[in-house]
């Protein structure tokens, strides 16, 4: 066990026995059913109040109170259509649907709320570079600085026939499309305005000097704009970046520009040669590895016994909706699990749709000590409470443990925190088990009231690393050192 005595640094530094702080997100997606489905059936559960205003403002508070490093929200634009051919299940069993926009809410949490980041998921898939960079740095300047982006470049079919395209992108087409996006938006965020731009002269009714705000010009091969950024630099200027997928194409992408990366896996020892792979393709970048956070996916169900937690997981059993779990495995994957007779295994050669979560798959076909076999009564007894991740049911003690395993033989820097009930799940991880993870020395006290708030960036690599590292790619394109490129031109 660590000792009692915690540093006050940054989070993911180490504290004063030389141990890695836990970094732990809250994970959670305004919707009905997230990763556990049904559980609007269980009295303890407010999942079905997210469209109030209300609930979003009580669990940021919550989440202040116990020093959460942020709150990560999932998002999507289409439905989970896979099973049976068909939306009806999605839609019935309330299975990620209905889904509000997550963004809306972010300025009220922060309204009520010094220390909470905020990780938003948008897909550079939807909509025009320009319009993103203008939500999000309207965003960043809100929060003071607490915004995070999660990074997603979309997949499903629905979705892309939401806006109109029949066809969702090829997997790897949309990596490439993803990265000249993430172009653009250094360009915007970090080439337009000089930092000194904005000084305000009374005497000569000067407020902007328009000599220091340089116009974009991008003309490549998905993306072409011509306009000054319309907003002045936040105090990121760039939001934190994350990213999930560990696909050859998503640890590419990854690599260059995520600075904290969102994992899945039901075992470390699928997931730790991804992670070794992201962080040594990192350092051929030029990047420190080490800087590149990853976060896995984790679902407690904490007691104050083992006995309680065991009592608790009984309960909510009794509401799971194990068809909204299909569902949602079946939209992930790309596979009608409603076709595979139930102890018949899964293989990849079942994924028959173009649109999948690519690296979810990978880890799905590969068996381990966890789960020798899959198949859909595997799936039905896992997808329905806590998604396809790691499920820890147990005392603090129990569940710290299990955490610090998969910190361990994974390699993992924290955790995306999923909740089976809301806020049950998590008041349980903020009075049960992070004062047992403090008492190990593994999570940080809370910041004093004289403490000054840190941004999204600051709290992963310390105070005064508000805007890019230097080793990321998004520095070249800074004010001081903008070159603009070449238009381009396609291969004849």
């Amino acid at each position: 066990m660590g000792d009692a005595n915690v540093s006050k640094g940054p989070e993911g530094q180490t504290n004063g026995n030389g141990r890695k702080h836990i970094l732990i997100n809250a994970f959670d997606m305004s919707t009905v059913g997230h990763l556990s489905p049904g559980q609007w059936k269980n009295p303890k559960d407010k999942s079905a109040t997210k469209r109030n205003l209300e609930y979003w403002i009580e669990l940021a508070k919550l989440l202040e109170r116990g020093g959460i490093n942020a709150l990560f929200l999932a998002d999507t634009t289409g439905g989970h259509d896979t099973y049976e051919g068909k939306l009806d299940e999605c839609i019935r069993r309330a299975a990620q649907w209905p889904v509000t926009d997550p963004t809306i809410p972010i300025s009220a949490m922060a309204a009520v709320t010094k220390n909470l980041a905020f990780g938003i998921t948008a897909s550079t898939s939807f909509e025009q570079p320009f319009l993103l960079a203008k939500r999000f740095s309207t965003l960043d300047h809100l929060t003071n600085g607490r915004l995070g982006w999660n990074i997603v470049t979309s997949y499903k079919k629905a979705a892309f026939k939401a806006i109109g395209i029949d066809t969702p992108i090829e997997h790897d087409q949309r990596y490439a499309q993803a990265d000249e996006y993430l172009r653009v938006l250094y360009k915007l965020w970090n080439g337009s305005w000089a930092s000194d731009a904005l000084s305000p002269d009374p005497e000569k009714d000067s407020y902007i000097n328009p000599d220091k705000v340089r116009e974009i010009n991008h003309k490549g091969e998905f993306f072409s704009l011509s306009t000054r950024h319309i907003v002045d630099p936040s105090p990121q200027r760039t939001p934190f970046l994350f990213q999930a997928g560990t696909s050859p194409a998503g640890s590419a992408f990854a690599s260059t520009h995520a600075e904290a990366i969102f994992v899945s896996s039901h075992s470390p020892e699928i997931l730790k040669p991804k992670i070794q792979n992201i962080r040594k393709l990192a350092a051929e970048n030029g990047r420190d590895p080490s800087s590149i956070k990853f976060f896995g996916t984790f679902t407690p169900i904490v007691g104050r016994t083992d006995e309680e937690a065991q009592e608790k997981y009984e309960e909510v059993k009794k509401h799971a909706s194990v068809i909204g779990g299909l569902v949602l495995f079946s939209g992930w994957t790309g596979i009608d699990i409603s076709k595979i007779p139930l102890d018949q295994e899964i293989t990849a050669a079942d994924s028959l749709e173009a649109g999948k979560v690519t690296s979810l798959l990978d880890s799905l076909v590969k068996t381990s000590k966890d789960v020798p076999k899959w198949t859909p009564r595997v799936v039905a007894e896992k997808a329905a409470i806590g998604g396809l991740g790691p499920l820890s049911i147990g005392s603090p003690e129990t569940v710290a443990d299990e955490m610090e395993r998969w910190i361990r033989e994974a390699d993992l820097d924290g955790f995306n925190i999923g909740y089976v009930t809301t806020p049950g799940t998590f008041e349980d991880l903020i009075d049960l088990l992070i004062p047992e993870l403090r008492r190990r020395g593994l999570y940080p006290e809370l910041p004093s009231e004289d403490d000054e708030p840190l941004t999204a960036r600051e709290k992963i690599f310390g105070k005064g690393q508000k805007e890019l590292r230097s080793d990321h790619i998004g520095t070249r394109y800074n004010y001081d050192v903008y070159q603009e490129e070449e238009p381009y031109v396609a291969d004849k």
